[in-house]
């Protein structure tokens, strides 16, 4: 890889959202004004030291940052190989990265005079962070789920509605993680004085990518400061489970020009990555498509038309990836492979049994990797992956996968 591309690696996107090829603004005419608003605001926000400093404080004092870089010395001494620390994201309020992101959001959204919010979720965590910031603000909820999602993590609807959103089922396509944000888009259409949309990952339309990624990087921040101390120098491979994206872009950006540490992205394989696409590994088994407003890899058929895949994980179940992936996928700067269903579930028993950490399904795919290359590599290698939700919501999806009833 050449090291003049290295130097470009943090300055997407363009003025027009692409990262290469990837990216940009599909939206509706309608659409249009607010998205540029959206954009306007941000780059307003982003220079203005009270937004930031806002942002500090609530990281701090409301979600608990910065969340535990841990050491986990009985998986390391299992696996037999590399040093493996975790990035204990799961820590923080509401149990996994995704405030990190709704914060900067919602405060926009204020900024913006904006009263009522939408949002779209697989897993629930994402709905669950943004109707916990709303509660805090005293604004609507509205959180759009498929009803696949609704039945799997009947947990999170539960929180959710505790909070004071209003959870409204998705039962268009497979009622999943894509036809949620497929609603979300159309209520957007329909309210757009007093509506702001807040994406959970890092898709959809320009600004949205970058702007998501950017309040993720808290992740790889932290991980660069608590390393040194730690180890006295930076991770060899950093490793992040990935669904449209956002825990493994917040923890990739940051290390994206240090040309040394590895960087690896684990999409949901499902049954295996074949011509069945009975998997969500857009990367791994998709092609350059359009969906949710940005050019990206998606998994589609030979018409265009968008596949539904599978995953045991809610919040990789999703048919695309965000776009600046797609871009680092392309250019070779950071690999991306896939975990299956049963390797995922193998990983979240050994978890829990070793370090006492019950992890969302999924970080588990990323540990699952981990576990894979670990054993081959020197007892020098650093490992960080992101932990970046606990598995609360997972357990009855566990449970039925391992044939036990949590009724008796």
């Amino acid at each position: 890889m050449a090291d003049d591309l290295l130097n470009s690696f943090t300055s997407g996107p363009d003025d027009q959202g692409r990262f290469g090829i990837y990216g940009g603004r599909f939206v509706s005419e309608t659409l249009m004004p607010l998205i540029l608003d959206l954009e306007a605001e941000y780059e307003r926000a982003k220079t203005d030291p009270s937004f930031w400093a806002q942002m500090d404080d609530l990281w701090t004092h409301y979600v608990g940052r910065p969340s535990p870089l841990y050491f986990a010395e009985r998986m390391t001494q299992h696996l037999g190989g590399a040093k493996i620390y975790m990035k204990r994201d799961e820590l923080n309020h509401t149990g996994a990265h995704k405030i990190n992101n709704v914060l900067g959001q919602i405060l926009l959204a204020i900024r913006m005079g904006k009263t009522r919010i939408i949002a779209e979720t697989g897993a629930g965590q994402h709905g669950v962070a943004t109707a916990t910031v709303c509660a805090r603000f005293g604004l609507k909820c509205i959180v759009y789920m498929g009803a696949h999602d609704v039945e799997r993590q009947s947990p999170n609807v539960f929180r959710m509605r505790l909070l004071g959103a209003e959870v409204i089922p998705v039962t268009s396509g497979r009622g999943t993680l894509k036809d949620a944000m497929n609603d979300a888009l159309r209520d957007w259409v329909t309210n757009v004085r007093d509506t702001f949309y807040c994406i959970g990952t890092v898709a959809g339309p320009h600004p949205y990518p970058a702007m998501v990624r950017d309040f993720q990087s808290i992740i790889g921040k932290e991980v660069r400061e608590q390393i040194m101390p730690r180890e006295g120098r930076f991770p060899d491979t950093i490793i992040a489970a990935i669904g449209g994206g956002s825990n493994a872009m917040g923890l990739f950006y940051p290390f994206l020009n240090d040309k040394d540490v590895r960087i690896i992205g684990v999409e949901a394989g499902g049954k295996g990555v074949d011509d069945r696409m009975e998997h969500c590994a857009s990367l791994s088994g998709g092609r350059a498509g359009v969906l949710h407003g940005n050019r990206t890899y998606l998994l589609q058929d030979d018409d265009g038309q968008i596949l539904e895949g599978h995953s045991i994980s809610a919040g990789l179940d999703y048919p695309g990836i965000g776009p600046e992936h797609a871009w680092l996928k392309d250019i070779g700067r950071a690999e991306y492979v896939s975990i299956t269903d049963d390797e995922a579930l193998a990983a979240f028993q050994l978890c829990c049994a070793l370090e006492g950490i019950i992890p969302a399904l999924e970080p588990s795919h990323a540990l699952a990797h981990v576990i894979k290359i670990a054993p081959d590599l020197p007892a020098d290698h650093l490992i960080v992956m992101n932990m970046c939700g606990r598995g609360d919501k997972d357990i009855f999806t566990v449970a039925k996968h391992l044939g036990q009833d949590l009724k008796t």
